[in-house]
C-alpha cells in the first residue's frame, strides 16, 4: 500500500422530433421547412436567438457515437429535455454518424431555421468552421471544441482531462485493495488496469494518457494496459480488447468508447472483474452492468446545454459566445460511486478523489495533455 492510499424530453405538450441524417441530406427536410420558427433560411432571427413570445427551436447533431449511447451524446440532450420542460422551447435530434457528413448536415439543418444549433463531438469542429461563417446569423453551440474568431458560437470545452485523471485515480485506488462484490473481485497482488478507447483519435488519446496518469498519481508501480476499439459504436471490438486486458491482468477496466463502453461493461461482468464508466453515471444508464461498474467519471454536459438554450430564450446568447469550460473547480467534473457500490467502498478511494480534486483547485496537479489532445 502506498503512502496516499495509507492517507487515505419533453413534457406532454412538448412535441419531440428526431431526424436521421444520412448521406448529407435530411431524411425528412420538408417536415424541417414547413414547421419551424425562424425567419430567414439562413436560421436566422435577427439576434441572439429566442425572443420570449414564440416558442424557441433548437437542433442537436450528434457525434459518430449517435443517440442512445447512454453516454456523452445523451447528456447533451438530456439538457434540452429539461429545458424543454422548463421553457417554450422545441428540440430537434439530428443522428448523423459519418463525420463526412458533417458540413453538408450542419448547412441543412442552418437552412432549417433553428434558433439553435448545438453540435455534439469535437469531429464538428472543422466543418463548423466554414458554416459558421457561411450562415453568420446562426446560433451555435459546439461541444469539446472552440471555432476561433467567430462572434456566433458557443464552444464549450469539458476538462476531458481532468476527467480521465479522476478515473485512473479510482482505479489505481481499487486495484491495490481486496474487494470482492457479487462474484467479482480485485486482485490486489497484480495491481494492472486498463483503458479502452473508441476511435484512436487525439481526443481518445488525451483520455488515455490522463487516465494513465491519474494511476500513476496513486502509485506509479500499478501497470496501465491500453487499446482500442476502433469505433464509437462497436461493442464486440471493445469487449474483446477488455477481455485480452483482464486475461492479461487487469482487474478494472475503464473506457473512453461512447456506446461501444458496453462491450467493456460485459466483459467485465463475464470474467468476474470491474469496470468503471464515462461522461455519466454508467451504472444507471447500463444498469445491466451494475454489480461491476463501481464509479463513473462524470461531466456535467447537460449543464451546458441546458444554459445555452436558456440564453437563447432569454435572448442573451451572446454572453456565451467564445470558449466556455467544465471542469473540477466548477463542480462540473466529479467521479461518482456505483448505485451497487454506495457505502461499499474503501473511504481510502474517497480520500484520495478528494486530494486529487483539490489539487486540480489548487492548481497542484499538471497533466500533459489538454482536453481534446496532447
Amino acid at each position: 500500500m502506498t503512502d496516499r492510499q495509507a492517507e487515505t424530453g419533453g413534457s406532454a405538450d412538448i412535441s419531440r422530433r428526431t431526424i436521421l441524417a444520412s448521406g448529407g441530406t435530411l431524411a425528412t427536410a420538408t417536415l424541417l421547412a414547413g414547421c419551424l420558427s425562424g425567419d430567414g433560411g439562413d436560421g436566422s432571427d435577427g439576434g441572439d436567438g429566442g425572443s420570449g413570445d414564440s416558442t424557441t427551436e433548437v437542433a442537436i447533431i450528434s457525434s459518430p457515437a449517435g443517440f442512445d449511447d447512454n453516454a456523452f451524446n445523451d447528456n447533451a440532450v438530456q439538457g434540452l429535455e429539461e429545458a424543454s420542460e422548463e421553457f417554450d422551447l422545441e428540440y430537434t435530434t439530428v443522428e448523423e454518424t459519418e463525420e463526412a457528413q458533417y458540413e453538408s448536415v450542419q448547412a441543412d439543418v442552418a437552412e432549417s431555421g433553428y434558433d439553435l444549433i448545438i453540435c455534439v463531438g469535437d469531429n464538428h469542429t472543422d466543418p463548423l468552421t466554414t458554416n459558421a461563417e457561411e450562415y453568420p446569423d446562426q446560433n451555435w453551440m459546439l461541444i469539446n471544441n472552440v471555432v476561433e474568431g467567430a462572434d456566433n458560437v458557443s464552444g464549450w470545452i469539458e476538462m476531458n482531462n481532468e476527467m480521465s485523471f479522476l478515473a485512473g485515480v479510482a482505479a489505481g485506488v481499487m486495484t491495490q485493495q481486496e474487494f470482492e462484490y457479487e462474484g467479482s473481485s480485485t486482485d490486489p497482488d497484480g495491481s494492472t488496469v486498463g483503458f479502452v478507447g473508441g476511435e484512436d483519435i487525439p481526443l481518445i488519446n488525451a483520455f488515455e494518457q490522463s487516465y494513465i496518469e491519474g494511476v500513476e498519481w496513486v502509485d506509479d508501480s500499478i501497470e496501465v494496459l491500453t487499446g482500442y476499439g476502433g469505433s464509437f459504436s462497436d461493442t464486440g471490438a471493445t469487449n474483446d480488447v477488455a477481455a485480452s486486458q483482464i486475461d492479461d491482468g487487469a482487474d478494472i477496466v475503464w473506457h473512453a468508447a461512447s456506446a461501444a463502453g458496453g462491450g467493456v461493461f460485459s466483459a467485465a461482468q463475464e470474467a468476474g472483474r470491474f469496470a468503471l464508466g464515462v461522461d455519466v453515471d454508467q451504472s444507471v444508464t447500463e444498469e445491466q452492468y451494475q454489480d461491476v461498474i463501481l464509479g463513473s467519471a462524470i461531466k456535467a454536459l447537460n449543464e451546458a446545454t441546458y444554459t445555452v438554450s436558456e440564453a437563447v430564450v432569454n435572448g442573451n446568447f451572446s454572453e456565451y459566445v467564445g470558449e466556455q469550460n467544465l471542469s473540477v473547480e466548477q463542480g462540473s467534473i466529479d467521479f461518482v460511486v456505483g448505485q451497487a457500490f454506495e457505502g461499499e467502498l474503501p473511504d481510502v478511494l474517497t480520500q484520495n478523489i478528494q486530494d486529487a480534486k483539490e489539487g486540480f483547485e489548487n492548481d497542484e496537479i499538471e497533466l500533459t495533455c489538454g482536453p481534446t489532445s496532447c
